[in-house]
């Protein structure tokens, strides 16, 4: 017990002094104006996906607590769409410095071809209506159409799953543009399977994920393999839909690689990817329960109290989101984007589903849940 303690305190704490590079300069955070004028942001997101909404309410909650908007509680309807967020923040925010730009809000929704021409449209916006003081892009898609020099508009990435091996930025300490910077946690998917494989010691691990650059950008799957042949365990991969107009063919193929997997191995490392949604994480949940297969949430702990067994916490996305509210008050105080660091590892905490350990017949050690911040039972 005393080694498995051990084993996970290092896995979680591992990296998590970074020895990165701080922001480039002094900014202050204090909210103020554009020469006398309210800041004026943009949205831009890929398709609907359940971490751009949390990612950007956490960020909202950590404006408000900073005085740049006035608090107030913000209306959260189920399911993965920023809209409904918007409008209200369009219309009914409070806030004597920032203003959310009604139409300055877009979702390709997955589609190739309406995602070409809002980057168009995106671009001619910024570069001659020059209405939109900073830009929120939120995903891999978003990020890797916005993250050029075709604007000088600044713009921050959110929850791009691996920013520097999805060419939006050029390294972890350089964006490579002035007027961009994307978040990077290094560490955190090698955390995450160290944590999940000294806890269960699986010796065969499943892994769906949409097989295209994107889709193993997004489930780690360089990281993954490098870990198993570390630790000796064997990675079974099955092949899923993702960024396509269709979610519920997307939801659909992630459902019967589970099916698949859960036959096959006995562990399953649940990707973020369009198909793991708020519609098919109870099906998810099901189908591994049913087989007695621990699960181990890649986007958090939202996951794990909907059903899946184990992730490391996000505490709601609290932490990131003030992070990124930091961000976005340094450059509106005069930072570039890229003089910022981009490097945030959330708190090193563990979150599990006691009701899901008890399904499967896992029962957790008393060392395992001194180890963990967030219990759901």
């Amino acid at each position: 017990m005393k080694l498995l303690f051990a084993a996970i305190l290092t896995a979680i704490f591992l990296f998590s002094c970074s020895a990165f590079a701080a922001d480039k300069g002094t900014f202050s955070t204090e909210p103020t104006l554009n020469q006398g004028k309210k800041w004026r942001i943009g949205y831009y997101e890929g398709g609907e996906y359940y971490d751009y909404k949390g990612w950007f309410i956490a960020t909202i909650a950590g404006l408000m607590d900073t005085g740049w908007i006035e608090k107030a509680t913000i209306p959260i309807d189920e399911g993965e769409y920023t809209t409904a967020v918007w409008n209200w923040l369009a219309t009914n925010m409070k806030s004597d410095y920032i203003a959310f730009v009604k139409d300055a809000h877009y979702s390709a929704k997955w589609d190739d071809k309406l995602r070409a021409q809002m980057t168009e449209e995106i671009i001619e916006r910024l570069n001659n209506q020059k209405d939109i003081d900073l830009m929120l892009a939120f995903g891999t898609w978003a990020g890797k159409d916005l993250a050029n020099n075709r604007h000088s508009t600044p713009t921050l990435v959110l929850s791009a799953s691996d920013a520097v091996g999805a060419g939006i930025i050029k390294s972890i300490e350089d964006s490579g543009f002035d007027h961009i910077n994307a978040h990077v946690d290094p560490s955190l998917y090698e955390r995450q399977i160290l944590i999940f494989h000294d806890v269960i010691n699986f010796k065969k691990l499943g892994v769906a994920y949409e097989n295209t650059v994107n889709g193993k950008s997004y489930a780690a799957i360089d990281t993954i393999n490098k870990i198993a042949k570390k630790k000796g365990f064997k990675v079974v991969s099955c092949f899923t839909q993702s960024d396509i107009a269709d979610q519920d063919a997307a939801g659909a193929s992630v459902l019967k690689c589970m099916e698949k997997l859960c036959g096959e191995v006995d562990a399953v490392y649940v990707t973020q990817q369009g198909g793991v949604n708020s519609k098919t994480i109870p099906q998810i949940v099901d189908i591994a329960n049913k087989n007695r297969i621990p699960t181990f949430s890649q986007s958090g702990s939202q996951e794990v109290q909907a059903g899946l067994f184990m992730s490391i916490s996000n505490s709601g996305f609290k932490y990131v989101g003030q992070f990124h509210a930091s961000l976005i008050a340094k450059v509106f105080n005069g930072a570039k984007p890229g003089q910022l660091d981009q490097v945030f590892e959330g708190p090193p905490k563990v979150a599990i589903n006691l009701k899901t350990a008890q399904l499967i017949g896992f029962d957790p050690p008393m060392v395992l849940l001194g180890a963990t911040d967030e219990i759901y039972k």
